[in-house]
């Protein structure tokens, strides 16, 4: 009995021979498709790339319509000819209200910022409209994310709408195939759009969660040996009283909350000469780990802490040095270095 029913059971937990190869079929299909389609950061709907097609509500009210024609042909029944005809009527000009309402638009893509792996990458797209009409109920996604952001753009006007999608790996990629569709006024068709856009979005690698202290700062040619840099809490060693005209950025933050909190309210700031006599370097020999893509990790995680301290600080990567700096600048370039290290 046991074996019966396992026997029975068996095909049910079989995969369908048919569905690799269609599936695989679809998928060469959409490639082949989508190839085709040109590359722009800004597309203008027109009729040659606006498709629409019925829904499953609208083939309803098409059985619906049939039904209600084949009974009024057998009962001669004249207000079932008028309620057959005045519904065909309002789904023909629901239909043409559909493909107008995307037609004539204009989507245009604005410049991603850069991103971390494994977190949203942020798409900002701008919806302009020629047209003395409302456009109701335009949604944008990525292709194939069943995740949308909806709109309505005014008369003459435009909107913005933001979508992302989710990187994994660190680099260079391309932004994904956009779709957008409408459904307005009766849902009984969809008309949609496939874009391709031709930006590209920079990722960069995702930050180690609790990566160690800021390793210690090399001395300067001539330089004395102590080293600047605290390896237990990654702040610099040499610290004296704040001095009225210090740079606000010289502040240890840290020590004056604790300052605070005991009540004494003394401010520190670091002792910018012993600073000058040594260079804190992220380098990547130096990371501490074996895969390659972990001390990218921990090297970001470095290049943010070391940005949040203010202090000067310099990347070592295979094929690249980039000198001790500081500042919004200096923190995108060493991103960008570790990115497509």
């Amino acid at each position: 009995m046991a074996h019966a029913a396992a026997l029975k059971s068996l095909p049910d937990a079989l995969p369908n021979p048919l569905t690799r190869p269609l599936a695989h079929v679809r998928a060469r299909f959409q490639r082949w498709w989508q190839a085709r389609l040109p590359l722009s950061d800004t597309a203008v709907l027109t009729q040659r790339n606006v498709y629409i097609l019925p829904t499953k509500p609208g083939l309803m009210l098409a059985f619906t319509l049939l039904l209600l024609l084949i009974a009024s042909i057998n009962y001669q029944l004249n207000l079932g000819y008028l309620l057959t005809f005045l519904l065909a009527g309002s789904a023909a000009v629901g239909m043409h209200l559909c493909h107008g309402t995307l037609r004539g638009l204009t989507l245009t893509l604005r410049p991603p910022d850069p991103c971390f792996a494994g977190g949203n990458a942020p798409l900002q797209i701008k919806l302009d409209s020629t047209r003395r009409q409302t456009r109701y109920g335009i949604g944008l996604a990525v292709l194939d994310s069943g995740h949308w952001a909806w709109a309505d753009v005014p008369p003459e006007g435009s909107s913005s709408v933001q979508i992302a999608f989710r990187p994994t790996r660190r680099g260079l990629h391309a932004v994904p195939v956009l779709t957008a569709e409408t459904r307005f006024p009766l849902g009984t068709f969809r008309v949609w759009t496939i874009w391709r856009p031709a930006a590209q979005v920079l990722v960069y690698p995702a930050a180690e969660a609790t990566p160690p202290p800021l390793p210690p700062g090399e001395p300067r040619a001539g330089g004395a040996t102590a080293s600047s840099v605290t390896a237990t809490t990654g702040e610099f060693d040499g610290v004296r009283s704040y001095r009225r005209g210090d740079p606000m950025k010289l502040v240890v933050w840290k020590k004056a909350a604790n300052a605070f909190a005991t009540g004494s309210g003394e401010l520190v700031s670091r002792d910018a000469q012993q600073a000058q006599r040594h260079e804190l370097w992220l380098d990547y020999a130096q990371a501490g780990l074996a895969d390659p893509e972990a001390r990218l990790s921990r090297l970001c995680a470095w290049v943010m802490m070391a940005d949040r301290l203010g202090v000067d600080y310099g990347l070592r990567v295979p094929g690249l040095q980039i000198k001790p700096a500081s500042g919004e600048a200096h923190r995108r370039r060493c991103l960008e270095a570790l990115a497509l290290c």
